[in-house]
This record gives structure tokens, sequence and C-alpha cells, in this order.
């Protein structure tokens, strides 16, 4: 498992390459939410998009020379591969993004922006990175797992660290989850530097990977996803990660896609942040009515990713 110390050199490592996003303090809404010290973390204007630039950079900073030189490989819902496009672009690389077919087409057309090479591969993500994977052994390119990687996890949980620099009196932070990474490096920071911290994941009722193993007590892998949100569409976790989540993370709370929307579309509507649905499903938590956190708490709700779902 990753450690703060993994951390803290991940982001030392990659601060010349990514973009200090800011926290906005929300006032003056027409439609109020039940807590009033409620702040948003701004991944969603990180460089492509969303806080995997993080990981993906720190990955690559983290390879041998030789091992990046055949270029790069991914799979993805769309926001990793977009990290891994922009990353390949400033090693100077070729990158091919597989790509299941439920993926939006905005987040399609940014991979193309960046010259990356488009595989649509499958249903679901589990289908596109078996592809991935296959690639990745015939091409000699180096192959960067979305979540389940120490050096991506790693770079994510800087998205902590940041938080905690500019919320000393935080009392619980939301994040989506996909298949854990985000959550996994955030909660190893939080909870190493702030333990009475409260972190809370939020996942799609259509994709509840990291809930079903949480429960279960092991990994589990979902029969099916029926979520329509790519990029929090796992059908399994990692046991580093489902580890760190038995370990750090205080609960997961499910929403579903139409909430999401509906929290795109509040986010454009109260405070012109235009966020994916992955994005917004911290702001659909808050809105859900299905968590217990007092009346006063200071809550982080991280927008941990962009797109145009809110304005549409």
């Amino acid at each position: 498992m990753i450690t703060l110390d993994d951390i803290r050199a991940a982001r030392d490592r990659i601060a010349p390459r990514v973009r200090p996003t800011p926290i906005l303090r929300l006032s003056g809404l027409k439609q109020p939410l039940p807590w009033e010290r409620v702040t948003l973390k701004l991944e969603c204007l990180q460089v492509t998009g969303s806080f995997k630039a993080r990981g993906a950079m720190n990955r690559v900073l983290g390879a041998k020379a030789e091992e990046v030189r055949a270029g790069l490989v991914t799979a993805s819902g769309g926001n990793h591969g977009l990290a891994v496009a922009r990353t390949a672009h400033v090693a100077g690389v070729p990158a091919t993004v597989f790509l299941p077919s439920n993926v939006s087409p905005s987040k399609v057309e940014k991979l193309k922006a960046w010259g990356a090479r488009i595989e649509i591969h499958g249903e679901v993500f589990d289908e596109a990175n078996e592809a991935a994977l296959d690639f990745a052994r015939r091409s000699g390119a180096l192959y960067i797992h979305p979540y389940a990687d120490p050096f991506v996890v790693a770079g994510q949980g800087t998205v902590g660290l940041d938080i905690l620099d500019d919320l000393p009196d935080l009392d619980a932070v939301l994040v989506a989850i996909g298949g854990g990474g985000l959550i996994a490096g955030v909660a190893t920071a939080i909870k190493a530097l702030r333990p009475s911290v409260r972190v809370i994941g939020i996942e799609p009722e259509g994709a509840p990977t990291l809930h079903a193993s949480l429960a279960a007590g092991h990994v589990v892998t979902l029969p099916e996803i029926t979520t329509s949100v790519a990029t929090i569409a796992a059908r399994r976790t990692d046991e580093c990660i489902l580890a760190i989540a038995q370990r750090d993370v205080s609960e997961v709370v499910l929403v579903s896609d139409e909430e999401m929307r509906e929290a795109a579309r509040w986010l454009w509507f109260e405070a012109g942040i235009s966020a994916d649905l992955s994005g917004a499903a911290a702001i659909a938590a808050l809105r859900s009515g299905r968590l217990d956190l007092p009346p006063d708490a200071s809550i982080c709700a991280l927008i941990c990713g962009a797109g145009p779902e809110g304005i549409t």
C-alpha cells in the first residue's frame, strides 16, 4: 500500500507539470444545500479536465526512459485516457487509448485533439482494459492502469494534501469512486495528517464496486454495470485499494445517474461550473439526503472532472 511519503514524493515530482486548482466556498445559492460550510475542490480545472493528470504524470515520471520509449497505452472511461494522452504529449511519445462504447463523445473529441490513437472496444471498461493489456504485450508500450498502480494512486493522493493545505478546519471530504484510486490516495493523505476528517465515497447505483466489496469484506466483481457514466463504471476494484478503504474510508454513498445529471445542472446554474457526471457525484450526494453530517460541518466536495453534461 502507498504511504504519506509516497504522496509527498509524488507532489514534488509532478508539481512543475500539473496545475494548482482552486477551492471555491459556496454562497448565495438559489437552491441551497443543507450545510452552509461547503467548499468545492475544482479538479475540473486541472489540465485535461480532471485529477487524472496527477496520477498519469507521476507514473511516467517514475518510470525509466526505456519503459516509455515505445509509447503509452491505457484503457479508460475518458478522463484517465485524456491524462495519459496529455502525459504522452509532454513526454514526446505516442499514446493509444482503449475506450468502451459508452464513452462520452466529448471525451473522444478531446482525446483526438491531444493526438491519441483511439480504439473503441467492448461495452464496459473491463473489456476495453483487456484489449489495452494485449496491445501493451504486443507493442512494448507502457501500460498505465487507471487505478491499480501505486504511482497513479500516489499522484491522485496529492489532491488530499492540497485540500488540507487550503482547509484547516475540514470535517469531511466527498470523493467520487470509479475503481477507487482517487479515494485511496486522498484517504491515505488525509487520514495520515488529520485522522478526524471523514472521507466519504460516492458511487453510482449502477456500479457499486467499492460499496459491494466493503460489504463482502473482499474484492467483488460486479455481474453487470448499469450506470451510463463511463468515467466511474469499473466492475471491480483492487485488493490494495480495498484495504485502504477498509482502513480509511468512513462510508460509501450510492447515487443514481439522474441525481448526478441534476447535480451537474445545479453546478452550472449555481456556480457556473461545467462538470461531467462523475464530477457532479459529490454534489449529488449532498443533495440526496443520504449524508449524516452535522449542520455546521465543514465539507469539501471534490469536483473531479469537467464536461458539458450540466449545460446540455
